[in-house]
């Protein structure tokens, strides 16, 4: 292959991955093209996409990109994985894949451009994802608010009862007198 054609690869790749830092290395040469096709498919519905890759050129366009991974992810076949709404969301997708079909092999994968081994990929598909922490950090963000009002409506809230309580029964009063 002529370095004009090597170089018009890489920047294909580059395009395709755009500023994506959050992906995945992944073996499915073992797969029949029935059941391939059908993971593309189901896949791309949830808006991940497969690009089959020569490792060299693929190392190549990701070192320009500043994406970084493990030593071994990229020997034999490989797939780079990319998309989804997060890189916790494709951990979790990839990962049921592989368990469910055992040929696909999870190789590695790039967090914000840092390389994971296959075990680091596991183990972030059993985190929270993206939307999951977002309601965490906005429910710590709350809480202290939440309390601050509590503490101040009770004691005024039971002020408030007591005050109506005591009306109440003046004007209860008063009309039975007049009665």
């Amino acid at each position: 292959m002529s370095k004009a054609v090597k170089e018009m690869i890489i920047g294909e790749i580059r395009e395709r991955l755009g500023d994506t830092k959050d992906l995945l290395v992944v073996d499915t040469s073992r797969l029949d093209p029935n059941t391939d096709n059908e993971l593309r498919t189901k896949l791309r519905e949830k808006g991940i996409t497969l690009l089959g890759v020569k490792n060299s050129l693929a190392r190549l366009a990701l070192k320009q990109n500043g994406v970084e991974f493990v030593d071994g992810a990229f020997e034999g076949p490989s797939i780079l994985c990319y998309g989804g709404a997060d890189i916790v969301a494709l951990s979790r997708e990839m990962t049921e894949w592989a368990k469910k079909i055992d040929k696909i092999q999870i190789k590695g994968g790039s967090v914000d451009g840092q390389g994971v081994d296959a075990q680091g990929v596991d183990e972030l598909s059993k985190g929270p994802s993206r939307e999951e922490l977002i309601g965490q950090i906005a429910g710590l963000i709350l809480s202290p608010g939440a309390r601050l009002a509590g503490a101040l409506l009770g004691p005024g809230g039971t002020i408030s009862g007591q005050l109506k309580a005591l009306a109440d029964k003046e004007g209860n009063e008063e009309g039975g007198d007049a009665a």
